[in-house]
């Protein structure tokens, strides 16, 4: 009786611990270079004063590279330091000529979307990428939705512009986004950018570690570089987080968006 009350015991042992492996949910498996566990790119749109009186200075002092979405109206008030950041590795993106949103923005009703056809938003696209080659030397790779907003036209005429986007780029950034990218899955044409500005480091930090656990890309999108304001990139989250992405111990592989775009591809 004993030797069976015994065998009766290990089978149940044996039954808890397979249950107990099925419901453990396994590591992600490995992907990114280097054994790294999440990537994570920083970008930044409109080529604001500050990215590059302040942001490129800082990312610089870590060695962490970003990508820039630029408006060829603003690269001219900083124009030799753009140059600079681009020599110091940094990424520079399209952002379109006139940045056209939704009317429903009263600032963006002279170049609402409403008003726009596919023919008119490439002409656009063309014109920037040729206006940043002119002022910078590069011909931008990739690409950001101002506003997040991916339409051109209203009602029955309305059509997406992302196809047109996967034509002319590598990749295009949303904006306000509420989760990664799976790199096995996700639409180069559409990744989704998350929001750093007006952040603390730890509410960004769950979203990395989670991330982390599937081995999703992490891209975050700010405007301003400073201490404090509105849609702003704050200095003092800036630096922890590159301090974070930069210890080996986290698993982190931080790369402009082109670069990672490029290794996913490839991949």
């Amino acid at each position: 009786m004993k030797s069976l009350s015994c065998l009766f015991s290990f089978v149940i042992l044996l039954t808890l611990t397979h249950l107990s492996a099925a419901q453990t949910p396994s590591a992600a498996p490995a992907f990114w270079p280097e054994g790294k566990r999440v990537a994570l790119s920083l970008s930044f749109d409109d080529a604001r004063l500050s990215q590059v009186d302040v942001g490129t200075k800082l990312l610089d002092e870590y060695g962490v590279k970003a990508t820039f979405f630029v408006l060829t109206s603003s690269v001219s008030k900083r124009l030799d330091a753009w140059k600079q950041a681009i020599v110091n590795g940094h990424e520079i993106g399209n952002h379109t000529e006139l940045h056209p949103c939704s009317g429903n923005f009263p600032w963006a009703k002279p170049n609402a979307l409403e008003g726009y056809t596919l023919d008119k938003m490439k002409s656009e696209l063309v014109r920037a990428n040729k206006a940043i080659e002119a002022q910078l030397g590069i011909t931008p790779k990739v690409f950001a939705y101002p506003c997040g907003q991916t339409f051109v036209g209203r009602g029955v005429t309305a059509k997406s512009y992302i196809p047109l986007i996967a034509e002319l780029f590598s990749a295009g950034r949303g904006w306000l986004d509420e989760g990664p990218n799976d790199p096995t899955f996700c639409d180069m044409a559409q990744l989704t950018g998350m929001e750093m500005d007006g952040k603390e480091f730890e509410q960004l930090l769950p979203i990395i570690e989670n991330a982390k656990k599937t081995g999703h890309w992490v891209v975050l999108a700010g405007h301003e570089v400073g201490e404090s304001g509105n849609q702003t990139t704050r200095v003092a989250m800036l630096r922890k987080l590159c301090e974070y992405a930069k210890n080996p111990a986290n698993g982190v592989w931080i790369a402009p968006i082109g670069v990672v775009a490029k290794y996913v591809k490839n991949k």
